[in-house]
């Protein structure tokens, strides 16, 4: 009981706790709104279920981009914040922007030009292939409107204001819900288009939230994003930007394509097994949504603690986020844990094989949550002290020069089951928790004014 009430009531708990509530429920909504639409096409079968998971993948990818741009712009307008310095913020947040919408354009561009011959590099199946381009025909426009959600959800971010994101996903929820099952099935006042009505439906969705972030952003108090800058002063300030925000992103983004890779790997696996996958990995990034929200809000309180020069507690508040990590983690493991007797209820239209692979996999989704909740609390508030290089070595080590490579071998040459294939997840985060707690240990030790003021350009 003392060692509850120990946190409870310490201030940087219960402040951060603050940020990370609104931020774990809208990355819970967020993953909810891909449970439902497998829930929705689950009752299509196999193929159009496999079709959703493959092109889900691919604007993921994308979106895991955008969310990294968005990440390492939040770090920038939260040192802004801490700094009491409002040129500083409305600069970050239109060079954010500028850079996360014309990523957006390119990628967009490359599925307009491309995602034939990308899908056909996926799969072999030619029915597959169809169901996968007719979701990318409408899921491809989400990339536009997701770029600018995401800065405007980052400026809210840095500023304390988590809740208003929090409501723009209970608006998009229910939309996307209704939309979905209509388009997909089809009423008297909507075409039945099957698995394509998954993506009509979230397209419209993300529209709408897209609205309201727009108006909540023009109607800010105190804060007024005006700026007065000629073309060559944007371009400069936009290039500073993005040398400040590049390695954040491009650590989040390889991590990022490597959960692709695997799921691209997986789907070289048997349909039942790939299918198996396809129907937990929602619920694991669910469930792994509430350590990232406190990892993010911690990321967050450091920054701003960087940027206003308040260090003398540094080291204790890291030690707290990570303690509170490995407890939150503990408590995600035991939700998995219950998950495991009831998936089966939940998706009661696939093949037995296909439960049988679930219940496989089953310890191993179970005891992920631990080592990786460990790993991604370290990440953030090294991110945060600037230690962005390390830690993409570090990952880039463990999943791209180790785990990736192994996970194909043993695919595509062992031939090994779902439950060996699988198992590389895990081992690739045992793999980078040493390494992560002693650059952890050591950079709290070592930061001072001098390094925050490198950081605060």
């Amino acid at each position: 009981m003392q060692f509850i009430n120990r946190y409870i009531h310490n201030q940087y708990v219960r402040n951060n706790i603050a940020l990370a509530w609104p931020l774990a429920l809208n990355a819970l909504l967020m993953q909810s709104m891909l449970m439902i639409d497998t829930l929705l096409v689950s009752p299509l079968g196999e193929i159009p279920l496999a079709a959703m998971g493959i092109a889900t993948t691919i604007v993921a990818f994308i979106m895991g981009i955008q969310m990294a741009l968005a990440n390492g712009s939040q770090l920038v307008m939260s040192r802004a914040v801490g700094s009491k310095n409002a040129l500083a913020l409305t600069k970050s947040c239109w060079s954010g922007m500028s850079i996360n919408f014309s990523v957006a354009l390119v990628f967009w561009s490359v599925l307009l030009l491309f995602e034939e011959s990308i899908v056909a590099l996926i799969t072999q199946d030619v029915a597959l292939q169809a169901e996968v381009l007719r979701y990318l025909s409408v899921a491809k426009y989400v990339v536009l409107f997701n770029a600018v959600t995401q800065v405007c959800i980052a400026l809210f971010n840095s500023l304390g204001k988590t809740k208003i994101a929090f409501k723009g996903y209970l608006i998009e929820l229910p939309i996307n819900a209704v939309l979905s099952y209509a388009f997909i099935y089809g009423t008297a006042f909507t075409p039945e288009l099957g698995v394509v009505g998954a993506a009509v439906g979230s397209l419209v969705a993300i529209f709408v939230r897209f609205i309201y972030l727009a108006l909540c952003v023009s109607t800010l108090d105190n804060i007024s994003l005006k700026l007065a800058l000629n073309i060559h002063e944007a371009l400069i300030n936009a290039r500073k930007h993005f040398m400040e925000i590049f390695p954040v992103a491009a650590n989040v983004t390889m991590l990022s394509i490597g959960v692709s890779v695997y799921q691209l790997l997986y789907s070289q696996l048997s349909i039942n097994a790939y299918v198996a996958i396809t129907l937990v990995l929602p619920w694991m990034r669910a469930g792994g949504q509430f350590i990232t929200a406190w990892a993010h809000s911690s990321a967050i309180s450091i920054s701003q603690a960087i940027g206003s020069k308040k260090l003398h507690d540094l080291e204790d508040n890291v030690n707290i986020s990570i303690n509170l990590a490995v407890a939150i983690s503990l408590m995600t493991m035991g939700f998995f844990f219950i998950l495991s007797f009831w998936i089966a209820d939940i998706y009661p239209d696939m093949a037995d094989e296909t439960y049988q692979a679930l219940a496989i996999i089953a310890p191993i989704y179970i005891i992920l949550p631990l080592v990786r909740g460990y790993n991604t609390v370290h990440g953030h508030v090294l991110r945060a002290m600037g230690h962005t290089t390390a830690v993409f070595k570090i990952n880039f080590t463990g999943q791209w020069l180790i785990s990736i490579p192994l996970c194909a071998l043993l695919i595509l040459y062992f031939d090994a089951s779902i439950f060996w294939a699988f198992a590389i997840q895990p081992f690739e985060e045992i793999i980078k928790a040493f390494p992560f707690r002693f650059l952890a240990r050591k950079a709290v030790k070592e930061f001072s004014h001098h390094d925050a003021e490198k950081l605060s350009y």
